[in-house]
């Protein structure tokens, strides 16, 4: 989509933490429920998510289990460890508390007067 927007460098993790917490998934549906959940306007390269799950895996925030998927083909299933649920509140939280700074600042209208100056 033309209008899909960026994504900001490391929030592909979070993303990732958060499909996986509404229920287990496959790489491919992981893709697929960031896109639903964004009305299709986040897009993800698949070059970027596999090693984005190796990493939550290696890191223990992901478990795996391999099953057989809707198409019936074998794929490995993800699904958040305990620690991947405390990875995901405190993601959310560090994300939440940028976006307020960021808002804050984008509704600046002129700039405040510098230290020491009158």
């Amino acid at each position: 989509m033309s209008d899909a927007a960026d994504l900001v460098q490391g929030t592909l993790e979070l993303l990732i933490l958060k499909a996986v917490s509404l229920g287990p998934l496959h790489g491919y549906g992981i893709l697929q429920r960031i896109e639903q959940l964004s009305r299709e306007r986040l897009l993800i390269q698949q070059g970027s998510l596999y090693p984005a799950l190796y990493r939550l895996e290696a890191s223990g925030a992901l478990l795996t289990e391999w099953s057989t998927s809707e198409n019936n083909r074998r794929a490995k299933y993800y699904r958040l460890s305990e620690a991947g649920r405390e990875q995901l509140a405190a993601e959310t939280e560090r994300w939440s508390r940028v976006a307020r700074i960021m808002s804050a600042i984008l509704r600046v209208t002129e700039a405040p007067a510098a230290a020491g100056q009158a």
